[in-house]
């Protein structure tokens, strides 16, 4: 058995120096009004919901990692592969922003949002398993409903997405508004 320690160290990191390769994405107009702002609000627009993204995943990683007394070598590798898909937010988001929200790069912007989702729910169930049923871990989880609520979404998000890009990109915000709130369980069973 592990301390978490440096895996959440190393989470954190990359979380950090994502959000920074986000921002710096973003190209300062040349024009000093805000008329030169208009051509960048799809960029814009994919930024702060990415930049929502992020932030949302830190926070439950963090909630998360409060419930776990210990990781394993699988545990590191569900993180690293968690760590994988969010790294792929940049390029998603940029290639949505600059291409205006064409459906393409919507679509892919939701499987990189669906996979990491799934690469989240990995990383719970590996945690699950390492440590006992009567553990806060366990009584926080449950049965995981807005989890496999939010991947259903995504999932639609994608398909609509080839057809109507913004209804895509409003079911990925909805999700996005469903975890705005830091899960509570996590919080809950701690407490008690």
């Amino acid at each position: 058995m592990m301390a978490k320690g440096r895996m959440e160290a190393f989470s954190d990191g990359v979380v950090a120096i994502l959000i920074t390769i986000l921002v710096l994405e973003l190209k300062v107009p040349h024009g000093a009004d805000l008329a030169a702002l208009a051509p960048l609000a799809p960029v814009l627009l994919s930024y702060v919901l990415s930049f929502l993204y992020l932030a949302i995943y830190w926070n439950n990683h963090h909630h998360l990692l409060q419930a776990v007394k210990h990781v394993n070598g699988p545990i590191l590798w569900a993180n690293v592969h968690l760590l994988f898909w969010l790294s792929l937010f940049p390029f998603a988001t940029a290639w949505m922003g600059e291409n205006r929200f064409a459906p393409l790069p919507v679509a892919l912007y939701g499987v990189v949002l669906l996979c990491a989702a799934v690469a989240y729910t990995i990383l719970v169930r590996v945690l699950l398993r390492h440590h006992e049923p009567s553990s806060a871990l366990h009584q926080a989880i449950g049965d995981d409903l807005k989890g496999k609520v939010s991947l259903a979404i995504y999932a639609t998000g994608i398909a609509l997405a080839l057809w109507q890009p913004w209804l895509g990109f409003a079911l990925y915000a909805g999700v996005a508004a469903i975890w705005l709130v830091p899960d509570s369980r996590i919080e809950k069973a701690l407490v008690s």
